[in-house]
């Protein structure tokens, strides 16, 4: 039971909660050891003007992909967004310089696909774009009413939710290759609708998390370069929320 424990607190780069312990331990020895030595810390506030920053850098990025699709920016910004994601989680200390590229690879992306699903579907990049703030601002309410409470068993269920989707889509991914579909995912019909409503919902329930990150870095006395960490966290779940209202609103507006 410790050891299943212990692979979900410390191995899991979604699960940043021992990510944040780790780092304000590192402060603590070296604070120890380096006597005089103030180190900034991390605070909400800081994390919270950081995710300004990162949204500003990717809706630049992202209105110049958007205007000029291409598919490297798509592809070029997908994958290289996510190996600087990769990269931080194990070295988070490289999130000052990390979060912005990331956020910069992500507004690639993102104008990129937004501008194929604006072709097929007029409007449908707003109405994802409201969607996305009205649930974030739900879920923010819900956080900070306390509806649900980050235990740690509601984060270790959410990020195994969480891994069983990313398997889905390798699994689809590579599949594709092959020629082969997997059935009902971003598909219409009941199944097809039903699954899409429950992978926004995962999504969702993953700014719970990101919120408590927040908090956590601060209560831990976290370094301030978690900072950043914290906000390109959030900006990771606000990106696969939009893609995945995105999906169903398409999916919706087929049906029509």
């Amino acid at each position: 039971m410790s050891r299943r424990r212990n692979f979900f607190e410390s191995h899991n780069p979604v699960m940043k909660d021992r990510v944040y312990q780790e780092a304000s331990q590192d402060v603590l020895d070296a604070d120890m050891t380096q006597a005089g030595v103030i180190r900034e810390r991390m605070t909400v506030q800081g994390a919270i003007n950081k995710s300004f920053i990162l949204g500003g850098i990717m809706l630049v990025t992202a209105a110049i992909s958007f205007n000029s699709p291409s598919p490297l920016f798509m592809w070029g910004g997908a994958i290289g967004g996510l190996i600087v994601v990769l990269i931080s989680s194990f070295r988070p200390q490289y999130s000052p310089t990390l979060a912005p590229v990331y956020a910069g690879l992500e507004g690639l992306f993102v104008g990129a696909i937004s501008a194929m699903y604006a072709y097929a579907f007029n409007g449908i990049v707003f109405q994802a774009v409201t969607l996305t703030m009205a649930v974030f601002f739900l879920m923010l309410f819900i956080y900070k009413s306390g509806i649900i409470k980050v235990t740690s068993k509601f984060r270790t269920g959410v990020v195994m939710a969480t891994g069983g989707i990313l398997v889905v889509y390798l699994l689809t991914w590579v599949l594709s290759m092959f020629g082969i579909n997997m059935p009902y995912l971003h598909e219409g019909g009941l199944i097809g609708i039903g699954i899409s409503l429950l992978i926004v919902g995962v999504a969702a329930l993953n700014l719970l998390l990101d919120f408590d990150n927040f908090e956590k870095g601060e209560q831990y006395g976290a370094p301030s370069y978690m900072e950043w960490f914290s906000a390109m966290g959030l900006l990771v779940t606000l990106v696969w929320l939009y893609i995945e209202i995105l999906r169903l609103i398409a999916i919706f507006s087929s049906n029509d």
